[in-house]
């Protein structure tokens, strides 16, 4: 089984002005557990930035958080926490491979490919990956900006099995538990609602850049995919090996969805541009009859966006049913929307035939 464990910066620090070191010899042990079981795990770690400010301790600016600043202590603090990662899994037996990753490199179908097969081949060699988002140089465009939402991505790129998510908190809970005494914890979300939503909260630390929602998108993201996901608490003893033994702990997310295949994984990993809004025959032809999605059956469109640009795929109720691949920039598909097949040349001046978007290029969610 692939499981991809991420690990935040408060689940490292354990509480601690420094990275946690017991905390780490306690996930390699988990992760050498997980190797003598035949799983193949990879790790998603914060704390560069945490990091950084260890090993520059009193010159390192402490309440500053514009990107310059963050920037410069992930430079200094990625290297810092490899090194101990490096440490204390030699104890084990573990060799560990970094890969620093960016929005861009999974949004770039040959870099997704390359990044994929690099993965793929470390953990057939028994590395044991440890992802982080490449701080030093991301900017916003390129940002994932969290990662919560990488450790998706990741999981997205390896057709991992399982998701753990560990944090400070036990789990999901119906409210803030830091707030409200009678907040109960919530052991399954069979469907991430608009109630899911509701009660997911922002980030209350200025070392994080997660919350509880940015694990919810996660959570939506991995389990489109077909991955599992465990919201789990990173202090509870020997979590990771009993949440894959199938202990109930944390918060589990099940999937809906069988595995999707590379191409449509990567729509899935993809920033989405616009939409497209469908009619019911068109809904009907698209999930319950696996067509291509016709311009004709397409009564809106949303945003500005290019041909190959990634959008939702949205019913006449507004939910989201699907992303695909556009067939047509925006203008266009503006402009043939509603219309027969045979009227698209005579209304664009060319035609790149009767599809919105093409069934091999539509992933239903």
């Amino acid at each position: 089984m692939r499981i991809v464990v991420k690990v935040g910066t408060n689940t490292l620090k354990a509480g601690t002005n420094r990275i946690h070191r017991p905390r780490l010899i306690d996930l390699a042990r988990q992760f050498a557990g997980l190797r003598q079981q035949g799983h193949q795990p990879i790790l998603v770690s914060s704390g560069a930035i945490f990091a950084g400010r260890e090993v520059l301790g009193s010159n390192a600016p402490t309440l500053k958080k514009d990107v310059p600043h963050k920037q410069m202590l992930a430079a200094v603090g990625q290297g810092h926490l490899l090194f101990l990662y490096q440490q204390i899994f030699a104890m084990y037996n573990l060799t560990v491979a970094q890969a620093l990753l960016t929005r861009a490199d999974l949004a770039n179908r040959t870099r997704y490919l390359n990044a994929r097969n690099t993965l793929q081949l470390l953990l057939q060699h028994g590395a044991v990956p440890i992802i982080n988002e490449n701080d030093v140089v991301a900017v916003d465009e390129i940002k994932v900006g969290d990662n919560d939402n990488l450790s998706a991505l990741v999981a997205n790129l390896i057709e991992a099995d399982l998701l753990i998510i560990l944090t400070d908190q036990p789990g999901l809970f119906t409210a803030d538990p830091r707030l409200d005494a009678a907040a109960q914890l919530i052991r399954e979300v069979p469907l991430i609602d608009e109630h899911i939503w509701a009660i997911a909260g922002g980030s209350s630390s200025d070392i994080g850049t997660g919350g509880m929602r940015t694990k919810i998108e996660a959570a939506a993201l991995a389990t489109r995919s077909g991955t599992v996901v465990v919201v789990a608490p990173g202090n509870e003893p020997d979590v990771i090996l009993r949440v894959v033994g199938g202990e109930a702990i944390g918060t589990r997310f099940p999937t809906q969805f069988s595995r999707v295949e590379s191409r449509k994984r990567w729509i899935l990993a993809e920033p989405v541009q616009g939409s497209v809004q469908i009619d019911q025959g068109a809904v009907r032809a698209v999930v319950e009859q696996q067509k291509s999605l016709l311009a004709v059956g397409v009564t809106q469109v949303t945003g500005e966006f290019e041909r190959g640009a990634v959008v939702r795929v949205l019913d006449p109720q507004t939910q989201e049913i699907g992303r695909g691949l556009a067939h047509y920039k925006a203008f266009d598909l503006r402009t043939i929307c509603g219309q027969r097949s045979d009227q698209i040349a005579r209304l664009l001046g060319y035609d790149y035939g009767p599809t919105a978007i093409h069934r091999d290029n539509l992933v239903l969610v």
